[in-house]
């Protein structure tokens, strides 16, 4: 992350699933969004109660409005940096997303990513949880319906490579 980046989107709740064939596992964290990257961190230096109170509050926004370009009081550019120095989170410049589109399916609305990463090319789908399961595994049992075309249209306006 450069240091003149700006958090343009921050969403919570995320569920990440990779879409090839042989994945099973998916992982939940938070998608953030600056003028530069996508970044899906796992690891943070959040409070639990902070994490808890801003995951009501975006229910609550998404329900009245569901573009997902938000952003979120309690977490700026420092403490993005602070989560980037866990290598178990993902920066991905906009350069090394090779398709970014959304799809409306009927349990909810997901974010498609192929992105190169470590040399190769990975597949992944994004939903914003509502509700989960936390036995024997956590994992999401319904997802929000959102507009993610705010957000594809912002990562594609600022590819430089395109198809």
């Amino acid at each position: 992350m450069e240091l003149d980046e700006k958090i343009q989107a921050h969403v919570l709740s995320v569920w990440r699933e990779s879409v090839d064939f042989f994945s099973v596992w998916g992982r939940e964290g938070m998608l953030v969004l600056t003028d530069k990257h996508l970044m899906f961190i796992t690891k943070t230096e959040a409070g639990m109660k902070w994490w808890g109170a801003l995951r009501t509050r975006q229910l609550v926004k998404l329900h009245d409005d569901d573009n997902v370009m938000i952003t979120h009081d309690g977490y700026d550019e420092e403490k993005l940096r602070k989560d980037l120095e866990n290598k178990k989170n993902h920066e991905t410049r906009f350069d090394d997303i090779f398709e970014v589109s959304f799809e409306d399916k009927k349990w909810g609305d997901v974010l498609l990513l192929e992105v190169l990463e470590k040399g190769k090319k990975k597949k992944y789908q994004f939903g914003i949880a509502r509700d989960w399961v936390k036995y024997p595994m956590k994992e999401p049992t319904k997802y929000m319906k959102v507009d993610w075309s705010g957000f594809v249209k912002y990562i594609k306006d600022r590819q430089k490579i395109t198809k």
